[in-house]
């Protein structure tokens, strides 16, 4: 088969691809030319990560389509269902980024704590001449141990951070419409492990009993003004799942208030535009959507979604 990876694809991907007999494309096609092209090399599967669009027009566009996969966990750039009525394969790869997002989160809740995300911003500036002012204003900095993480959303990103947190010395508890109570498992360097029980203890006691509260879910306006008055006063948020899914005018006014103390965002609403606001918050330690973007997550992505242009 024809295969078009238009938002890229790692060596390790290409090469099972290509292993398997497939003809690989990873070239580079503007979405306002990409139905001609799928047309014109008669292509039989797109993969694409967050990037490129499939949508309605070009599914209908496009008959020799018969496979459509995303490098990654969400497909809301995707129109699944429809493609699945004309039957069409859609596929993702949801366990191989699943460690790689958690640690972004782990990254994102320890420079907030330490004051680096900040630091690093007035160190390369001030740090020769203000170095006093400056070890000062972020000398009050927090330990993660002994800290309540709430994580909204256990599925396998949310069960991969609890262990990480587990490891840290926090305490973990968690909503879920689809979950009970959890137990997961830490593995170590020696081939030891241990599990750990996580209570499922609803929405609003995770807004309620939370120091850390990470958001897990494939989208939709969850955490807003009402939410965020629920919350214990310097709570930090973090969101490495869906733009939106914290609502960022609340959040620049709770941060502004005092009532969050800081918040970690991977995720933005207006991607790939963000608000300069928003980007420019000092209280807010940012990243552009690089929550999968690990060489080892991106071999995983890619072998894959080889097995899965095989199994088609």
């Amino acid at each position: 088969m024809k295969v078009l990876a238009n938002d890229g694809i790692s060596a390790s991907g290409a090469a099972a691809i290509q292993a398997s007999g497939h003809e690989l494309s990873t070239t580079k096609v503007a979405q306002n030319q990409l139905i001609d092209y799928i047309n014109e090399e008669q292509i039989d599967v797109i993969l694409v990560r967050s990037a490129t669009t499939v949508r309605k027009d070009l599914i209908d566009a496009c008959p020799s389509l018969k496979g459509i996969g995303r490098g990654g966990v969400g497909m809301d750039n995707i129109d699944v269902e429809y493609a699945r009525e004309k039957g069409l394969k859609v596929f993702n790869t949801p366990a191989a980024s699943s460690d790689s997002v958690a640690e972004l989160v782990m990254g994102h809740m320890r420079s907030l704590v330490r004051f680096m995300h900040d630091s690093n911003r007035q160190m390369p500036l001030e740090g020769d001449s203000k170095f006093g002012a400056l070890k000062k204003s972020y000398a009050k900095g927090a330990e993660l141990r002994g800290r309540t993480l709430g994580i909204v959303g256990f599925g396998r990103i949310g069960q991969a951070l609890a262990k990480l947190a587990i490891g840290a010395g926090m305490k973990v508890v968690f909503s879920d419409i689809h979950e009970d109570n959890v137990d997961v498992e830490l593995s170590f360097f020696d081939g030891q492990s241990a599990k750990f029980t996580c209570e499922n203890v609803g929405f609003d006691r995770v807004l309620a009993e939370s120091d850390f509260i990470s958001v897990h879910v494939p989208g939709g306006d969850l955490i807003g003004a009402d939410e965020l008055s629920k919350m214990k006063d310097g709570v930090v948020l973090l969101n490495a799942a869906r733009g939106g899914v914290i609502n960022e005018e609340a959040l620049l006014d709770a941060l502004e208030s005092g009532k969050v103390a800081g918040a970690g965002l991977d995720v933005f609403v207006n991607e790939p535009t963000p608000a300069v606001k928003v980007l420019m918050n000092g209280k807010l330690s940012v990243t552009p959507h690089i929550g999968a973007a690990t060489l080892e997550a991106q071999d995983r992505i890619g072998t894959e979604l080889a097995a899965h242009i095989d199994a088609i």
